[in-house]
């Protein structure tokens, strides 16, 4: 008998899905992850999270992960059981993971290495499934608890910016006790609003992502609508002016020497739709342009802002920044993504692609940096 042993590979815990309003496109990004992942270097568990927040066992099937005749994928759809629940011991002694069924013994599914959170929006990108995994003692891809928070939030998002001298665009937040206890007078508030910067206006939820309940409101007859719509995601609203110019992002990925930017991208006027909205986005594929046309000096400066960004809001793994490169010639940063989408169409992939990442080298940079980070403070 041989004395040598195989290499242990890690065991990956892809969690998508969830409860907010963007579980459809987080299901389109874990196809693509579990698509990318190198299966010689790692071991998969794809756990599903249901809108109503059930941890479900799914399917490791990326093929039916995908739009189809213009129908988003769900987890319920990829469950194995309607009623099955995964569960994740809150105890850093122990990663096993375990499924049960009613009426059913409960089944060890083996220990998990590193967690790989695909959710996007509230209750997987804001903090509350890294605390949860903080807890647990599990390490996982992207940034913390703060970051996340703060990367969900556009509110505390922009103030965080502002406090460290980047470039914010002018936004006014509308909290929830405000609409609810006096609407006459938080709809003047944004009425001011438009008298100093002008309509139209986007109005839009505080803590939600991909588009999600953003209506661009060009006259006051408009706005009430789009506020119920911005709050049938989020309670609390942003409300923002135009800003004329150009839309640029950048992503930025952790390197052993620090956070390094990509080649920046481009997102051009989408002429089937009012503002790059999340059909534009998901459905009718808009055409980013990567590398942005932008000069060698353009080019710098936001990629230095994307870095700025990320350090600001002390995030870790991978951030995608979103700026508008105005008429005037300045950045302005709109808002940073900490877990930006990695469908085949999603910029981010494609930008470091261009910046010579490979998609799969990519996915193995940051688990290898997940694994060797620690959890709790650092």
């Amino acid at each position: 008998m041989s004395s040598e042993t195989s290499p242990h590979k890690p065991r990956v815990a892809v969690v998508f899905g969830g409860r907010s309003s963007e579980h459809q496109i987080s299901v389109l990004t874990a196809g693509a992850v579990l698509r990318a992942i190198d299966r010689e270097k790692y071991d998969v568990l794809p756990i599903g999270i249901t809108t109503d927040g059930r941890w479900a066992l799914t399917a490791d099937d990326p093929e039916r992960m995908a739009i189809a005749d213009r129908q988003l994928p769900s987890v319920a759809a990829l469950a194995e059981s309607t009623e099955g629940a995964v569960v994740l011991p809150v105890d850093p002694t122990n990663r096993e993971v375990v499924y049960s069924e009613p009426g059913s013994v409960p089944k060890a599914l083996g220990e998990v290495d590193v967690v790989f959170p695909v959710l996007h929006g509230p209750y997987g990108e804001d903090g509350t499934l890294q605390g949860l995994l903080e807890l647990s003692g599990v390490p996982y891809v992207g940034s913390g608890v703060l970051a996340s928070a703060v990367g969900q939030d556009k509110d505390y998002m922009k103030r965080v910016f502002a406090s460290f001298g980047l470039p914010v665009g002018p936004y006014e937040v509308i909290r929830p006790r405000e609409w609810e206890n006096d609407p006459a007078a938080a709809r003047r508030k944004i009425v001011d609003f438009a008298g100093e910067h002008g309509w139209p206006l986007f109005v839009k939820p505080a803590r939600a992502g991909s588009s999600m309940g953003i209506t661009k409101v060009d006259e006051l007859g408009g706005l009430d609508e789009a506020i119920e719509e911005a709050r049938r995601h989020d309670p609390k609203i942003l409300v923002e002016s135009l800003l004329r110019g150009r839309e640029i992002e950048c992503g930025v990925l952790e390197f052993e020497d620090g956070p390094r930017a990509s080649v920046p991208a481009e997102i051009p006027p989408v002429t089937a739709h009012d503002f790059y909205d999340f059909e534009a986005k998901y459905i009718d594929s808009a055409d980013g342009i990567v590398p942005a046309p932008l000069s060698d000096e353009q080019t710098a400066k936001v990629q230095e802002l994307a870095v700025a960004a990320f350090e600001a809001a002390s995030c870790e793994g991978l951030v995608r920044a979103d700026f508008f490169l105005q008429d005037d010639g300045e950045f302005v940063i709109n808002e940073i993504n900490t877990l930006p989408g990695f469908t085949p169409i999603s910029m981010y992939p494609r930008m470091w692609q261009e910046s010579g990442v490979s998609y799969p080298e990519l996915i193995d940079r940051l688990l290898q940096a997940a694994l060797q980070r620690s959890t709790g403070l650092r």
